[in-house]
């Protein structure tokens, strides 16, 4: 594609956009508490965010040797969820300068949407919480799909949704499973440069410094172009 084609820029959220990990390692800690077992570092907790609340949980109890069958963590992520629903921005924040680059980029033309891990309408509720709401077009959490991340239907539910061309939009990420969706759904994927994104192989014109370098892949169209 060229990159004045593109129109629509779709970006995980976790992570991402965000800096949520806090409020996600309080949730698990205020269930684990509950159950008498250990409190967990944020570093730690952050380690397993990406594929979703129930991975998240039962990566972190295999890790550390808590009971892992079906009936324990399906009663963790319950507990663990309900939790996380009572504050959920109490301590997320934006990562630098994406809450003005986001207003940037939606002011430079792009149709922007989310495609994320976390529950579909915890999403809704922080993204309205932080003000960013209606930035989106289209947004997509785990469970408002019929498969998510890595699963590519995730992510080109959200495009459809958009209604984005194939070859006109990217996808935005900071981890392998962000970057593993991407390809497997035939997209160009850009990482951020903070968090786990700064260590991903991408190629360099694929790195971001910040989200408004993303403003370069749609150049305006000049007149000579419009006669060609």
């Amino acid at each position: 594609m060229t990159i004045r084609d593109c129109e629509g820029l779709i970006f995980d959220l976790d992570g991402t956009l965000i800096d949520s990990a806090p409020d996600i390692a309080a949730g698990v800690n205020d269930y684990f508490a509950e159950q008498g077992w250990p409190h967990l570092e944020v570093a730690f907790v952050e380690r397993f965010i990406g594929n979703g609340p129930r991975r998240l949980l039962l990566d972190m109890m295999l890790e550390l040797g808590l009971p892992s069958d079906d009936e324990s963590v399906d009663r963790a992520v319950k507990g663990y969820l309900a939790a996380y629903e009572r504050t959920p921005s109490r301590h997320t924040k934006f990562y630098d300068d994406v809450k003005q680059d986001l207003h940037l980029l939606h002011d430079h033309g792009f149709r922007m949407g989310i495609c994320t891990n976390k529950p579909h309408r915890l999403t809704l509720r922080i993204l309205d919480i932080l003000g960013i709401g209606q930035l989106f077009t289209a947004v997509a959490g785990a469970d408002d799909v019929p498969a998510c991340k890595p699963d590519p239907i995730h992510l080109l539910t959200v495009a459809t949704r958009m209604r984005l061309e194939p070859g006109r939009w990217v996808y935005v990420g900071d981890t392998t499973v962000d970057q593993t969706t991407a390809a497997r759904a035939g997209v160009p994927f850009y990482a951020v440069p903070w968090g786990t994104g700064r260590h991903l192989d991408v190629a360099a014109d694929c790195r971001l410094t910040r989200l408004s370098d993303l403003t370069s892949l749609r150049q305006p169209v000049t007149q000579g172009d419009i006669q060609a």
